[in-house]
């Protein structure tokens, strides 16, 4: 069954991008970091894997002159809200339907944020990172914005009040705030940060958290020039 937003979180794609911002903390901030780390290394063509309604993507072009960002999701609605988000950057956007479970266009950087979550095991996810590494040009990045978590049950207790915490602080009812978790358990595998190092480095890139805020977090990982 493909991703659907709209099936996976309970509410409209037009809800979205208002409604993310009250269940991630440092939503804004995050996008921020995660696109200068694009920005930095001047990209010709940058990939956005899962690119939902294309947040990430516009960040990105509005740092970045000349740039050409792909888009790719599996899911219609949000890639549909992604166009008309995206309409004024005309030819500079591209969007295409599909996952990125096959290999990757040649590209100076991929990105993604808070998609990469949605692959079950680390086996799957260090596949991907092998295919991101022979898609990214030497001297570019892949850049990730997403959640990890610890593997220390008191650790792992902590960031999620502190996540529960934020959800209440914009207005969801903690009984609520609990209950998404286990909603989104069904989908979501949220592995340790280190474990997520590891398969990078395993791939061939040199990797670091550059930002964190509870949960979230942003991976810059580089394809050495040699």
């Amino acid at each position: 069954m493909a991703h659907s937003v709209r099936r996976h979180l309970r509410l409209s794609v037009e809800e979205y991008d208002e409604q993310i911002r009250r269940f991630i903390p440092g939503y804004e901030e995050m996008l921020g970091v995660a696109a200068d780390a694009v920005a930095a290394i001047a990209p010709t063509l940058v990939v956005d894997l899962g690119a939902g309604t294309g947040s990430l993507s516009e960040a990105v072009l509005r740092r970045v002159e000349r740039t050409t960002v792909q888009l790719l999701d599996v899911d219609p609605e949000m890639l549909e809200q992604a166009r008309h988000r995206l309409g004024r950057w005309g030819q500079r956007a591209e969007f295409l339907l599909r996952s990125y479970d096959g290999p990757l266009p040649s590209c100076d950087a991929c990105a993604a944020s808070l998609s990469l979550h949605h692959i079950p095991t680390i086996e799957a996810k260090a596949s991907l990172y092998s295919r991101v590494f022979a898609a990214v040009r030497p001297g570019g990045v892949f850049v990730n914005a997403d959640a990890n978590m610890p593997t220390s049950r008191s650790e792992r207790e902590c960031i999620y009040r502190y996540w529960a915490d934020h959800m209440v602080a914009c207005g969801i009812p903690e009984a609520r705030a609990w209950q998404h978790f286990d909603e989104w358990a069904d989908e979501d595998t949220y592995l340790p940060l280190e474990t997520e190092l590891t398969a990078l480095a395993r791939a061939g890139f040199e990797a670091e958290c550059v930002w964190n805020d509870g949960p979230q977090g942003v991976v810059l990982a580089r394809r050495p020039h040699a």
